[in-house]
């Protein structure tokens, strides 16, 4: 029996890296905020580093409500986006070192995002998981959290419904 030799891991880890790559230079707004991701596997891990620009209530001092609210879209957003090119990037079938923001297959668009403000976002990096609870050809579900130094003390939670992009 002759099975193929598995992929070194560098070159695995290269490929994903490259795709998640691409696929967050496509929100250049996620640069601006200064929102990175690491990623285990396929789990995405959003994070948000702190600085100054972010705060909105000096007094307190306290993450701005739109910072926050913008950091779980994205995180969900990208989470959306790179379950969609999993799949396609581990089997081959895309290319990640030639994906581009001009190559990148076209991103969800929002239909709605609602967001729960728990407790004050305060003046550190703060992270968010996203989890996609339905995706279809037409609509997708995806429910984010977002917390800074404790991860079952959420600051902010939302929820969005996507328009997914059609395959034609």
């Amino acid at each position: 029996m002759n099975r193929q030799r598995p992929e070194p891991v560098q070159v695995v880890k290269h490929r994903r890296d490259a795709a998640l790559k691409a696929l967050v230079e496509g929100i250049p707004y996620a640069r601006f905020l200064g929102i990175s991701f690491e990623r285990h596997g396929d789990e995405l891990t959003s994070i948000l580093n702190y600085h100054d620009a972010l705060i909105g209530n000096p007094a307190l001092p306290a993450l701005h409500g739109g910072v926050t609210a913008a950091f779980l879209e994205t995180a969900a957003l990208i989470e959306l986006e790179w379950q969609l090119l999993w799949s396609e990037v581990e089997s081959g079938r895309i290319d990640a070192d030639a994906l581009s923001t001009e190559t990148m297959p076209r991103m969800p668009k929002t239909i709605d995002f609602t967001v729960d403000y728990l407790r004050t976002g305060l003046p550190r990096d703060a992270y968010a998981r996203a989890k996609v609870n339905r995706s279809g050809r037409r609509y997708a579900s995806v429910h984010v959290e977002a917390w800074q130094d404790n991860r079952s003390r959420p600051f902010a939670q939302g929820t969005g419904h996507f328009l997914m992009p059609s395959t034609e």
